[in-house]
């Protein structure tokens, strides 16, 4: 970044670190995926938010399928907006506070924090809102409520309907809602999230939200926001390292190594 006129202007070099681009976990990705992390990166402002990563995808050739592994991998976080921002941002770029120009997206900066290194998820974060739908208008208003100006009268007995749990897996576990009821936990889903999560013992972690959400009755979840609670819980223990989990229950006791915890 520099000043012209006394104008801050957005830097025209942007660094990566050769720890994160040359680990397993980078190069396991494809070319292309790859090629976009680069082009995301230099297009990123100096806080690590890029605001049309689709246009971005097109102009260099690639498909939404390497944005998509970008952020399977967790290497981007994506928002509802469709902005993204460089999870390890603060790893590759080091901007003075003399030059350092803060973003502008700042409803996106609430939604994360910045822990060990890295931007996470805020795991408390509720859901965002489905303008779509609203509730029936002799109900009582919640914080799910569109307001009138904001949507036709044609709409106001429009209903969001909760998400239905699949009902083709066998359910393993379940976390407390804030409705308290119970949210069931299938074996596919644990399969799922043991693909994108291949350091996480997901089912010891789910014994642990059990308890956490047991314990926190204030802080539970609704049934439309508990998988992204569950997502980003498993992502920041993904990031410590841990153990493999195979399945229900069998474990690989084999440690991960200290530099993959520091990093992933």
């Amino acid at each position: 970044m520099k000043r012209i006129s006394g104008v801050i202007v957005m830097a025209e070099r942007r660094m990566f670190s050769k720890v994160i681009i040359s680990s397993d976990a980078f190069l396991d990705m494809s070319t292309s995926a790859r090629c976009l992390y680069f082009h995301l990166g230099m297009q990123a402002d100096d806080d690590g938010f890029v605001s049309s990563p689709k246009a971005i995808v097109r102009s260099v050739n690639c498909s939404e399928d390497d944005l998509k592994l970008l952020i399977a991998k967790r290497f981007v976080i994506a928002f509802e907006s469709g902005i993204v921002v460089i999870r390890h941002w603060k790893q590759h770029n080091y901007i003075p506070k003399d030059r350092y120009k803060p973003t502008t997206y700042l409803d996106e900066r609430e939604k994360i924090m910045f822990e060990n290194g890295v931007y996470e998820e805020r795991i408390q974060d509720a859901p965002m809102l489905d303008t779509c739908c609203i509730q029936t208008v002799s109900e009582p208003y919640t914080q799910d409520r569109i307001g009138k100006d904001r949507i036709g009268k044609d709409n106001k007995d429009t209903i969001c309907p909760e998400p239905k749990q699949p009902d083709d897996s066998p359910t393993i576990i379940s976390l407390i809602l804030n409705d308290k009821t119970e949210y069931g936990i299938t074996q596919k889903d644990i399969d799922e999230w043991g693909k994108l999560y291949p350091a996480v013992d997901i089912i010891q972690e789910l014994r642990k939200m059990r308890g956490w959400l047991d314990s926190n009755p204030d802080r539970r979840k609704t049934r439309r926001g508990v998988r992204r609670f569950v997502n980003s819980w498993l992502s920041q223990e993904q990031d410590k390292g841990g153990v493999k989990s195979y399945g229900a229950g069998g474990r690989n006791t084999e440690p991960e190594s200290s530099a993959s915890a520091k990093l992933w």
